[in-house]
C-alpha cells in the first residue's frame, strides 16, 4: 500500500531541483575559474575579462551554497506531518495560476537547457577539432 502524499514529502521530493541546480551553478563557477587561467593578463581586455569572471565565480559559489542549504532543508521536511488545508483556498484561481506559472517556468528552463546543451556540445566539438 502506498503511503499518503504530504506537503512535507513534496518538499523533500522537490529538493532534488535546488540540489542539482547547486551542482550546475558550482560547475559554472569552476568553468569560469578555469577559463580565467587561459587569459593573457598582459592584455588590458583580458584583465577586464578576468576581473569580471572573478566576480562571477564568487557570486556563483554564493548562489550554489545557498541552493545546497535550501535543498538540505527541504529534504529534511520529508516527515513533516500533513496540516489541514482549506480546500476552497487551494482551488482559488490565484493559487492555481501561480502553480501553472511555476510549471510553465519549469518548461521554459528545460527548453533553455536543451538549447544551451546543444550550443555547448558544438563548442566542445569545435575545440576537439582544433
Amino acid at each position: 500500500m502506498e503511503k499518503q502524499q504530504t506537503c512535507g514529502k513534496g518538499l523533500a521530493e522537490h529538493s532534488v531541483l535546488p540540489a542539482k541546480l547547486a551542482e550546475l551553478i558550482t560547475s559554472i563557477a569552476k568553468n569560469l575559474e578555469l577559463h580565467m587561467e587561459t587569459l593573457d593578463l598582459t592584455d588590458p581586455d583580458s584583465r577586464r575579462e578576468y576581473n569580471a569572471y572573478q566576480k562571477l565565480v564568487y557570486e556563483h559559489r554564493e548562489i550554489a551554497d545557498q541552493l545546497k542549504e535550501t535543498a538540505v532543508e527541504m529534504e529534511g521536511y520529508g516527515s513533516l506531518p500533513m496540516g489541514k488545508h482549506d480546500q476552497k483556498k487551494l482551488s482559488n484561481p490565484v493559487v492555481i495560476n501561480a502553480f501553472k506559472k511555476y510549471t510553465n517556468l519549469e518548461q521554459e528552463v528545460l527548453m533553455i537547457l536543451n538549447k544551451q546543451i546543444e550550443q555547448d556540445q558544438e563548442m566542445i566539438a569545435e575545440v576537439h577539432n582544433h
